[in-house]
């Protein structure tokens, strides 16, 4: 099959290899006699489980790297080593008191493995160990996570890259989605017809089981050879029943989760301006792009859309003097505009910004845009203000104060001169998210799927009401915006009076009227869904609660004040170390038995450009890192690392 365009919400990458070359090439060096990916799916959320067994053919020691990617929305919950038969746990700590311990491995000159940004969407996690001869070593890793909804579909993506024939190698996915699951696909970047015969796939209403176990012979890229033709990524997407518009709510050990994705709706009309950096950073490909892309953005735009275009270096330039409909003559003159822009000069982010804002002030004012419309600005730009107002802090105000929660403003940060933390505060304070458009050949592509994740409103205002005495510990229950092929997502407690009934309203508005949407479920009935160990892990909605919580914490800590933000980390710190979830705020310390005063410590990375959090680690560069830190096991140092 060919490989996917675009990398979903879900990436695994599984990469083992000798330190002294290419395993394949060695026949008495480290051997993976096992690997194995397990992942369980219910209620779209993920729980993988990976492990490897490899032993050491050769008569000297060997050095062994387990290296695999993870997406960065995922939180790691365990991490273990199992060597001569000796188990090396990880335990969650807050990042400061995992301080010392990083710090004490430093001084003591010990190199590390490295968690860093690969790609787009993923961090790469990494550990060597030195293996003797005949030794064993099994390393296990488990992560969770919440699949989203993008452009209609749930997507797991497993990227498999073993370097070497494995003995037994196997993918084994269950998904278990109560609504019922609508549509499954598997695509597979190196599946051959041999290949193709080691694939099941077994699906009923509301389950199905992948798995993928090939042979030896089956793995060979050619008979006799060592090389193996299993090194690319294996996607599961899939979508679910919608049997009523007022969404689907699920039940399990006194927690429950409430799916919206309401389908059927007419489509919100939207008024849209583009802000498109075109100082002299953005010369050659990146601006080549930007205008291909704005192409067929525009050419997506629906009559009914209202629209227009800022552009800017030092100065700031409007395509035309207020918003026009998005008819077919006027996006044909707006697409030979942009066909026309070219790269200079330098950068005023402001002025952009607040000019864009103030077209929809002033349309807004003559009464020129439709009732019930959605009204966003979406910035493109490249590198940090340096022209006009260049203090971030003080663009953050001004845009903040002019856009007074009006609007909705969406920021994309075109590779990786961007000061991203600004971008994300900026768009986060007005309704809007961050993007970061990475420099490749596909970069127009990036920019026409971020747009086709907003270019569809079908309501505003969206509210989830449940009954006082029902539920508590509820997630975010009011969204400004439901786009189509999206969904929303709302997770609580049950309150222990509640009786054996939950009643459920949505509320929500389109361009032509309010909509009230209401659900009631049987407590007991839906519990009974949830009593087969196949296809769920204990606890999972309860897991499923913590995780949503406390990533709703982090994005909202980014944009409060500073006594705020401090309560909202507060809350998300304790919860990552009640559910053992390595998060910003956390780490993982592996120790030594007997007492040794000897650890490994795991943080997650932030994104490039972000602030640390209190107690963080200071970033050297722009790559998101992952540190692992393990005096007493022989590691890899980075530089030799592949």
């Amino acid at each position: 099959m060919e490989a996917p365009s675009r990398i979903g919400p879900l990436s695994l990458l599984i990469f083992l290899l000798a330190s002294s070359g290419p395993v394949a090439a060695e026949k008495d060096g480290i051997d993976i006699y096992s690997l194995t990916l397990d992942s369980k799916v219910t209620s779209r959320f993920a729980h993988t489980t990976i492990t490897s067994r490899v032993v050491n053919k050769a008569e000297e020691a060997r050095e062994a790297i387990f290296q695999m990617e993870l997406p960065k929305t995922a939180f790691i919950t365990n991490f273990s080593m199992v060597i001569d038969g000796v188990t090396y746990p990880g335990e969650i700590k807050e990042k400061a008191a995992a301080q010392e311990k990083y710090s004490s491995a430093v001084a003591q000159g010990q190199s590390a493995g490295i968690i860093k940004a690969t790609g787009r969407s993923m961090e790469e996690f990494q550990v060597s160990v030195n293996v003797a001869p005949t030794a064993k070593v099994t390393f296990e890793l488990v992560y969770e996570e919440l699949l989203k909804r993008q452009l209609g579909k749930y997507e797991l993506m497993l990227k498999v890259r073993p370097q070497q024939l494995v003995k037994h190698l196997q993918i084994d996915i269950h998904i278990f989605e109560p609504q019922g699951i609508s549509s499954l696909e598997t695509e597979s970047t190196f599946m051959t017809n041999d290949l193709a015969d080691a694939l099941t796939k077994t699906q009923n209403k509301t389950k199905a089981h992948i798995v993928f176990k090939p042979s030896l012979s089956q793995q060979q890229k050619e008979p006799g050879k060592e090389d193996t033709t299993v090194d690319g990524n294996f996607i599961v997407r899939y979508d679910v029943d919608r049997v009523t518009d007022a969404g689907d709510i699920q039940i399990e050990n006194g927690y429950f989760v409430h799916h919206f994705a309401p389908a059927g709706l007419p489509m919100v009309p939207k008024n849209v301006v583009f802000v498109i950096d075109k100082s002299g950073s953005m010369a050659g490909r990146k601006m080549r792009q930007t205008r291909e892309a704005m192409v067929q953005i525009l050419g997506d735009l629906r009559p009914e859309d209202q629209f227009n275009l800022v552009i800017f270096d030092g100065h700031v330039f409007q395509w035309m003097p207020a918003l026009l409909q998005a008819s077919s003559q006027n996006v044909e003159q707006a697409k030979k505009f942009t066909s026309l822009i070219s790269a200079m000069g330098a950068t005023n982010i402001n002025d952009a910004v607040l000019l864009a804002v103030k077209m929809l002030d002033d349309s807004n004012r003559k009464e020129k845009l439709p009732p019930g419309s959605v009204s966003m600005v979406i910035l493109l730009t490249d590198g940090d203000a340096t022209d006009g107002e260049t203090n971030p802090k003080k663009i953050q105000e001004n845009v903040k104060a002019a856009i007074g929660g009006s609007y909705h403003l969406y920021c994309l940060g075109f590779g990786f001169d961007v000061n991203y933390a600004f971008l994300e505060k900026l768009a986060l304070e007005n309704g809007g998210v961050a993007r970061r458009i990475y420099e490749d050949s596909d970069s127009d592509l990036q920019l026409q799927d971020f747009y086709q994740e907003v270019a569809n409103p079908l309501l505003t205002k969206v509210e989830f009401q449940y009954p006082d005495n029902a539920v508590e510990l509820l997630t975010q229950d009011n969204f400004r915006v439901f786009f189509k092929g999206s969904e929303l997502v709302v997770a609580g407690k049950l309150k222990s009076q509640l009786e054996n009934s939950l009643l459920a309203e949505v509320k929500g508005q389109s361009s032509t009227q309010n909509f009230t949407f209401q659900t009631e479920v049987n407590v007991e009935d839906k519990e009974k869904v949830f009593q087969s160990p196949k296809y769920i892990f204990h606890n999972f909605m309860e897991r499923l609660w913590a995780y949503l919580t406390i990533q709703q914490l982090l994005e909202k800590a980014v944009s409060a004040s500073a006594e705020e933000k401090k309560s909202l980390e507060a809350r998300a710190l304790g919860l990552s170390l009640n559910f053992s979830f390595v998060t910003p705020l956390t780490s993982m310390v592996v120790t030594k038995p007997e007492g040794q005063d000897q650890a490994q410590v795991a943080s997650k990375p932030v994104e490039a450009g972000e602030q640390g959090m209190d107690g963080g680690f200071p970033e050297p560069d722009f790559s998101r890192r992952f540190n692992l830190h393990c005096p007493g096991v022989s590691l890899v140092p980075t530089s030799a690392l592949p």
